[in-house]
């Protein structure tokens, strides 16, 4: 097949990447990256992977099919479009608004595809199939890669347990500007390493007010790596707030706290205070009643850990062209054409 891996944002970049492997690894496909420049400016694969950040090389290549996590694809680009997410945030909104732009949908896991399957018989113009998340493929080779390197890091700053605060860049759902001061306080009680990793569009105000923070603290670290799931691996619990980290790092089966997350559902610890952060540590760490919840997690968000998700992706792309060909182009309304055109431009048709 004639690939295109469509990458508009940079957290896009280790989502996409399994994929490429999957198909370098088959043999026989034509992979072309779609690399946006002003979001990416600097591609950490362009010395690796065919690529390109003009639109007009996508529409010239003829793609069959086209990979995208970001929510939106040009509707003139030909080849069957499929979504494949940019994590498991099902409590944001536009997780679940159908755009129109896709031919397909493939979904991480049974909670996904309940519902998608639910709004594909009311569009009647996408198909979805339950693959798993391509991101997965990846964290299945690499589980204990980070093992020398984490032991290396607790010994260096002399902790014993490492902490992850990963939250969202949202400014109405940010525990940014509230959680610091619970952040010290949880550095100072307990026997900790804790770790900084902001998602690439957080202000840069407040990257800048928690990277001076860092620089102050004997046993806080600045992650300026855009890879979030190394430190995923490497991290004993995770702290957050409303963002699709959090299912990843309970995919992992290791305890969650959030601030004031806006899940409705909670299968992790949630505190409401940020002078509450230190107590609920103790808790995640022994609160044995979070195992079964996050069970139900991995049973339903994304029970394919199992190393194979790109090549069910890869077979199901297949299969789509098999049945109904490959699609030159999707009708749209004129305000998501607009939108199309305007984020990314016109094309000379042949």
């Amino acid at each position: 097949m004639k690939i295109i891996l469509f990458c508009e944002q940079k957290y896009a970049i280790h989502i996409l990447h399994p994929i490429q492997e999957e198909a370098d690894r088959q043999g026989g496909h034509g992979i072309l990256w779609y690399v946006h420049k002003k979001n990416i400016p600097d591609f950490p694969l362009k010395d690796q992977v065919n690529w390109t950040n003009n639109i007009q090389d996508i529409y010239d290549y003829r793609p069959e099919v086209i990979f995208v996590p970001c929510n939106i694809v040009p509707y003139y680009l030909p080849g069957v479009k499929i979504q494949i997410f940019h994590g498991y945030a099902a409590e944001k909104k536009d997780h679940w608004i159908i755009r129109r732009y896709f031919d397909a949908y493939f979904t991480q896991g049974p909670f996904f595809t309940k519902v998608f399957s639910a709004l594909s018989r009311k569009y009647k113009d996408f198909e979805v199939t339950e693959t798993g998340w391509p991101r997965q493929d990846w964290i299945f080779h690499h589980l204990h890669a980070f093992d020398a390197e984490k032991k290396a890091l607790l010994e260096q700053y002399q902790r014993e347990k490492m902490v992850l605060y990963a939250p969202t860049f949202s400014p109405s759902l940010t525990s940014l500007p509230h959680l610091k001061a619970g952040l010290e306080q949880l550095v100072k009680e307990k026997n900790i390493l804790l770790l900084l990793k902001f998602h690439p569009l957080t202000k840069d105000e407040w990257k800048e007010e928690y990277r001076l923070w860092a620089q102050q603290q004997p046993n806080v670290v600045w992650i300026e790596d855009h890879d979030i799931t190394k430190y995923e691996l490497m991290s004993d619990v995770m702290l957050s707030d409303t963002s699709s980290t959090v299912y990843e790092f309970l995919l992992l089966d290791k305890p969650v706290i959030t601030y004031k997350t806006v899940a409705k559902d909670i299968y992790w610890i949630d505190i409401q205070k940020a002078e509450d952060l230190s107590s609920a540590y103790e808790q995640a760490l022994h609160d044995d009643s979070s195992l079964q919840k996050r069970q139900w997690i991995i049973d339903n968000y994304d029970p394919y850990l199992d190393g194979k998700v790109c090549q069910r992706m890869l077979a199901a792309a297949a299969d789509y062209i098999a049945r109904k060909g490959v699609p030159q182009k999707r009708p749209l309304n004129l305000w998501r054409k607009y939108t199309s055109i305007k984020k990314f431009g016109k094309i000379r048709k042949n």
